[in-house]
């Protein structure tokens, strides 16, 4: 169905949380602190696998197409939490209560309704199923979970990644249960940075509580290679990932992880060795190379240094050692990946887009995960600042950023390398 001829209306939601859509108002979206219709363009069928939430304490905004002014409602606003593979272009709109909670650690996508189904404005970066779990059994993944816990019964690290499986429901470690794609490696108990939306750890009076537990033991060399043997021999094309959302910065354990990527290689360890890291510790770099390491992938939210130390709040680090570990890791001939966590009407102008293209054009990374950044988006833009420029759109964005750089390509995942090369899930 083609989204040209696409209008969708305004949805809302009752006291008790039925959702509806209006027979009059028009589906409103936001960029920054702007409101506007959603482009035709850019809207999509709601994912398979997305979530729908309630707002509370927001009103549902709509466009009264007669006097083209946005209307507030009694009701409840409703937003959309699109699955992995996807990044919005647009935010919910709503009208937030003076006395409005702090929402929790997600994205809140604009949804509206039309032709008999819900729409937002998104856009499928990333063809890989690997966190879409609709087509597999529950039962499948507990028992594998379980089945992991008897076999290696003194292991801490698979204790830990089980309950993350079977309570938090993490992908990636219900990927490990199933032996499949990505199996997550986490090693770091702290964390050189004081990210404002940390998704393990929150000051008690943030009143956004972290929605994972951080680990909180070291694992052995030991351990973390048996997780590595395995994967590595039941998963078809197997990625393993240190730094991941339950512990704190990878890097600042490069010794341990040098130790247990040395070990499995030696052991004849195949598939792709990745690090989701901050970049703060460019020193590191060259050593986890010689181990063994494949690929890096840079959290960043911004190009923009000021941007960035606004969100992340570096401590011994600077934006100056992101880049030099990004250059630092091409010179070893590691695939780079920058995981942007990208937020309608923040990232999506002119000054941004320059400054993405030049650290690009400098440092030459290979890829670019297009992420959403989440966080309740009042939280965000109070510490980041509001946006003075006009959004261009993520369509835009990417385009013209890939015009510039035609090098990068873009996706959501860390892709499998063979032979330096991403192979690709479909």
């Amino acid at each position: 169905m083609s989204s040209k001829k696409i209008q969708p209306v305004m949805v809302f939601a009752d006291a008790d949380g039925n959702v509806y859509d209006h027979p009059d108002l028009l589906m409103l979206v936001r960029r920054g602190r702007e409101l506007t219709l959603p482009r035709p363009d850019e809207l999509i069928p709601l994912p398979e696998g997305s979530d729908v939430y309630l707002l509370p304490g927001r009103h549902a905004l709509g466009l009264d197409p007669e006097t083209g002014k946005a209307e507030a409602m009694e009701e409840r606003a409703v937003a959309a939490f699109v699955c992995p593979s996807y990044t919005l272009s647009a935010s919910a709109a709503y009208l937030p209560d003076a006395d409005a909670p702090k929402l929790p650690l997600f994205a809140y996508g604009a949804i509206g309704f039309a032709k008999d189904r819900f729409w937002v404005a998104a856009t499928q970066v990333d063809k890989d199923r690997r966190q879409v779990f609709t087509q597999v059994a529950p039962e499948r993944i507990t028992k594998g979970a379980q089945d992991l816990l008897k076999r290696y019964p003194e292991n801490r690290l698979i204790a830990h990644l089980s309950r993350c499986a079977l309570t938090f429901c993490c992908p990636a470690a219900k990927n490990l249960a199933l032996g499949r794609f990505e199996a997550p490696l986490p090693t770091a108990r702290t964390c050189n940075a004081r990210c404002y939306g940390c998704i393990s750890h929150q000051p008690v009076d943030s009143g956004f509580p972290s929605s994972q537990n951080r680990i909180d033991f070291t694992p052995t060399a030991k351990e973390i290679v048996e997780i590595m043997q395995l994967h590595s021999k039941r998963a078809k094309n197997p990625v393993m990932s240190f730094g991941q959302g339950c512990e704190g910065e990878p890097l600042t354990e490069a010794a341990l992880l040098t130790d247990a990527i040395a070990l499995f290689r030696s052991s004849g360890g195949r598939g792709t060795v990745n690090i989701n890291t901050n970049a703060s510790l460019p020193d590191t770099i060259p050593g986890l190379a010689k181990a063994g390491l494949d690929s890096i992938r840079v959290s960043m939210n911004s190009a923009r240094e000021s941007v960035y130390n606004s969100y992340y709040r570096p401590h011994g680090y600077t934006f100056a050692d992101v880049c030099r570990t990004i250059a630092t890791a091409k010179e070893h001939g590691l695939f780079v990946s920058l995981n942007y966590l990208f937020f309608p009407g923040v990232n999506d102008v002119e000054s941004e887009l320059e400054a993405l293209t030049g650290l690009v054009s400098s440092a030459r990374p290979d890829y670019i995960q297009m992420r959403n950044l989440s966080l309740d988006p009042e939280l965000y833009l109070g510490c980041v600042g509001d946006p003075t420029e006009p959004s261009m759109g993520l369509g835009n964005f990417m385009k013209r950023l890939k015009k510039a750089c035609p090098w990068i390509n873009y996706g959501y995942f860390n892709p499998y390398l063979e032979n330096g090369t991403p192979l690709l899930w479909t």
